[in-house]
């Protein structure tokens, strides 16, 4: 089902927790809402599902004006952070209550799932209750619960902040495997970069109400629309330098410079910043005027890289440097810049250039 939002706001009293949102979503895909806290992803999950009413705007599903239907009217799944499992009811009454409501005849409620229960992995846990399962496997519960209706959205918010590391890991390739062998269109709330990173057809950034950007996860990474796209992006985060620029160089605030490809399109003597990729240093064998003379600060082994922790011109960052040329805190590092993972942003408003 394609989802499109046209305008979307709310407000909480005089708190805006939504502005002016617009964004389409296509069909079939695995769409993950993602920005740091409070910046109003699973209010519009909420205005999605039914449950918030919008203060102001549309919500479109399928072509379908839905923004006054009620939930149960919108054929939607809901998976909350706590899946709100029935703890006096097995895995299979939690699975079939949803089917139950709708009176779905009782043999075919338990024929759906039982074949909800096969693509969870939970065919041999149908008679156990919550108590009895691991967070993991509550998790695939709640999930098969919102699925059994066949649905035509998925939503679930923030669904794996409550397991441990490994478990985050497993469960959303699981996901991610479930929202491709169903095909049901799947928004999905984290402020976890890397978990949207990794399963997401498509990401929708927010911060603080509005949208930020929306795009293919590369896309975001490799082409950010602002400062705050490219600073959320990336681990290590990105390195910030500011300066202005002048006659094809970068000119730090401390009169350090040196040649930055790509700086042309900024205009002379603009305040900007400078964000650079950690990937995106090419250490030089010889120095020359054009290049960061680095001093090293410290270093921290990473198999066949170093990750450099760098000083220039009064700037700390960090740089992927190869293991091979052997490097030693206290020494000076001549660096260039790839073209790729260089970004030059306004300093007042953020916006790229």
């Amino acid at each position: 089902m394609r989802v499109e939002m046209k305008g979307l706001t709310k407000h909480f009293g005089p708190t805006k927790a939504v502005n002016d949102f617009s964004v389409a979503l296509d069909d079939g895909e695995l769409i993950c809402l993602l920005g740091p806290s409070g910046c109003g992803k699973s209010t519009v999950l909420n205005m999605l599902a039914g449950i918030l009413p919008v203060t102001g705007g549309q919500i479109f599903f399928d072509g379908e004006d839905v923004t006054a239907l009620p939930p149960e009217q919108r054929g939607i799944g809901l998976v909350f952070q706590n899946y709100a499992l029935y703890p006096h009811m097995t895995v299979l009454g939690n699975i079939t209550f949803p089917l139950e409501i709708q009176n779905v005849p009782k043999d075919e409620r338990i024929r759906r799932a039982t074949q909800m229960a096969h693509l969870m992995h939970m065919e041999k846990l149908l008679d156990r209750k919550p108590k009895q399962l691991s967070g993991g496997q509550q998790q695939r519960v709640a999930i098969a619960r919102a699925l059994v209706k066949n649905p035509r959205l998925l939503l679930l918010d923030e669904p794996l902040s409550n397991l441990d590391a490994r478990l985050r890991l497993e469960m959303r390739e699981e996901i991610r495997r479930i929202q491709l062998k169903t095909q049901v269109t799947t928004i999905f709330v984290t402020h976890d970069q890397e978990e949207a990173m990794s399963i997401s057809d498509h990401i929708v950034l927010m911060k603080d109400g509005y949208l930020q950007q929306y795009d293919k996860p590369q896309e975001l990474y490799n082409e950010p629309d602002n400062q705050f796209v490219a600073d959320f992006l990336g681990n290590p985060p990105i390195n910030n330098f500011p300066g202005i620029a002048g006659d094809g160089h970068f000119i730090m605030a401390s009169g350090a410079k040196f040649l930055c490809p790509g700086i042309q399109r900024v205009p002379q003597g603009r305040a900007i910043n400078l964000a650079v990729r950690s990937e995106s240093f090419v250490a030089q064998e010889q120095a020359a005027p054009q290049h960061m003379a680095a001093a090293v600060e410290s270093l921290y082994q990473l198999g066949k890289e170093e990750m450099a922790l760098l000083e220039f011109g009064g700037t700390s960052f960090r740089a992927y440097i190869a293991y091979e040329i052997g490097i030693k805190p206290g020494q000076t590092l001549h660096l260039s810049l790839k073209e790729r993972g260089v970004f030059f942003f306004d300093a007042a408003t953020g916006d790229r250039y």
